[in-house]
């Protein structure tokens, strides 16, 4: 169940930093109150996990999660520069996401 938490608590990342973009500073306002509620709600989450996860466990997966996601997400929706090596760098980062979650005994 943990795991469950957690994955939905690094999607939530996804949404507020997209969400923290189209905020523009928090110059506008439903933006703005869609990344803090979805900030918030991620971090609650991420505090729920890290009940029976290891924390740097928890932690990594949630942020390589996050980062990966919102990096699609700036290629894909906000027309942001792709190159191999950044898919590389990524794919590095997913790489041991999994890693740390195959190798996890708990």
């Amino acid at each position: 169940m943990a795991w469950s938490i957690l994955a939905v608590a690094a999607l939530l990342e996804l949404v507020w930093a997209l969400a923290l973009k189209q905020a523009e500073g928090f110059t506008r306002l439903w933006p703005s109150v869609l990344a803090l509620a979805g900030a918030l709600t991620s971090f609650l989450l991420l505090s729920l996990a890290i009940r029976t996860l290891p924390v740097g466990t928890a932690y990594a997966v949630w942020v390589g999660i996050g980062a990966a996601g919102v990096f699609v997400a700036g290629v894909v929706a906000l027309g942001e520069r792709v190159s191999p090596t950044r898919v590389l760098c990524v794919g590095l980062i997913l790489a041991g996401v999994v890693g740390l979650r195959l190798l996890e005994d708990g």
